[in-house]
């Protein structure tokens, strides 16, 4: 895979539970709650996304129909000097 085509990401429903999948992943990723498959989706997709990876995120319900298509750019990492960390 190019660095130009983008990482699919997507959450799909289980018999019991749901699942992330990606070419980016050695293993999909299986949660109870769907909630939380999306989340971790998202969390996925804005950490190729900060390594300069586009991402397409697409997102189903329970059956299986499409419930959201997600576009993340690549983003260039910022340089440590522009990283700011935020106060406590």
């Amino acid at each position: 895979m190019s660095e130009s085509t983008p990482v699919r990401i997507e959450v799909e429903p289980l018999a019991q539970g749901w699942a992330v999948r990606s070419a980016a992943l050695s293993n999909e990723m299986v949660f109870a709650a769907g909630g939380a498959a999306e989340t971790a989706a998202r969390d996925l997709a804005e950490r190729l996304s900060d390594a300069g990876r586009p991402v397409r995120l697409v997102v189903r319900l329970k059956d299986g129909s499409v419930a959201g298509r997600f576009i993340y750019p690549p983003r260039p990492a910022a340089a440590p000097a522009e990283r700011v960390a935020e106060p406590a």
